[in-house]
């Protein structure tokens, strides 16, 4: 398993690296962006929001249609597609550009994470897989840890062309999600069988593993429909659990002293950072098949809507009682 980890985990963590840029970097473009254009807090807050609403709508079709067509055509495609919106951002000039291409970015990205977890499903057996997909998840700490100072320079470009920094910070940071997703289209490789890569022993040692385990879960699960995937009783739960963790770490960061938002955010990240590998190879443990594609996009895109909706219930709490506490 050696070769295959070093050939795919690298080069997947790449990519979540930039998505996870290209997804966070409005949270910079705030910085100036909101008074360039006179945005409210609510405007902003609304249309920062609104990219998990495109998002919950459309994770559970990406998802079918990388099963459909291979991962190598459907990454390739989510990243070009996002690299274009999110370097439009750069041309918003008021609420309803905001809005629009908010909306679209959540349509773009929609089905690569959950993409790339029923991939891994393809590649590693699944005493292997809570491991590698930790390995995976390690890009989006540090995405925003080397990625923020990047976001910062950018930002200081403000007036170069005549174009104001928030405005290049989209345009540079969409880049690379454009170069990758064309390289996604000749270095991806979809399943074991078409690994020229692995010799003929490796690929066929590999095939069989991957096959024997596909072969257990039909039988001891069942069909592997879609709609099973959606209505399966513990997909609806790995959802809720998943849906509390996204709203409870928006909370964590509201509470009333600097001291308090530390330890809470330290506590709560550690937390969240162990359960998600985990979490996360469960699925495909009695998935498989169009009902796996299913199953991980709906615990994704329903676990996603707690940073649209803990918001919310974040300013309901201080509305009614004075205090986040």
């Amino acid at each position: 398993m050696r070769k295959v980890t070093l050939r795919i985990v690298p080069f997947i963590m790449l990519l979540y690296f930039i998505e996870f840029l290209d997804r966070v970097n409005i949270g910079f473009a705030a910085l100036t962006m909101n008074q360039d254009l006179g945005f409210s807090p609510t405007v902003f807050g609304f249309g920062a929001g609104i990219f998990f609403l495109g998002y919950f709508l459309f994770e559970v079709p990406s998802n079918l249609i990388l099963h459909k067509v291979g991962a190598h055509i459907w990454i390739a495609r989510v990243m070009i597609s996002w690299g274009l919106v999110s370097g439009c951002m750069a041309l918003v000039q008021g609420t309803t550009s905001f809005y629009i291409l908010r909306f679209l970015l959540g349509v773009a990205e929609a089905g690569f994470f959950p993409g790339i977890i029923l991939y891994l499903s393809y590649w590693f057996p699944a005493a292997k897989r809570a491991q590698v997909t930790a390995i995976f998840m390690a890009a989006a700490p540090l995405s925003t840890a080397l990625g923020s100072p990047v976001s910062a320079a950018l930002l200081e470009m403000h007036g170069l062309l005549g174009y104001a920094g928030w405005q290049w910070m989209f345009v540079v940071e969409a880049i690379p999600a454009l170069l990758l997703g064309i390289v996604v289209l000749f270095f991806l490789t979809d399943r074991p069988a078409q690994a020229k890569w692995l010799n003929a022993e490796e690929r066929r040692w590999l095939q069989e593993t991957m096959q024997a385990e596909e072969q257990t879960r039909s039988t001891q699960h069942g069909h592997s429909s879609a709609w099973r995937g959606l209505a399966d009783k513990r997909v609806l739960a790995l959802a809720l659990v998943y849906f509390g963790t996204s709203a409870g770490l928006i909370y964590a960061g509201n509470v009333s002293t600097l001291l308090a938002v530390i330890i809470a955010l330290t506590l709560v990240t550690v937390g969240i950072s162990a359960s998600k590998p985990p979490l996360w190879s469960m699925p495909t443990l009695f998935l498989s098949g169009p009902a796996a594609a299913a199953g991980i996009a709906t615990i994704n895109s329903i676990g996603n809507l707690g940073g649209f909706v803990g918001p919310m219930m974040i300013g309901v709490i201080r509305q009614q009682t004075g205090s986040y506490t």
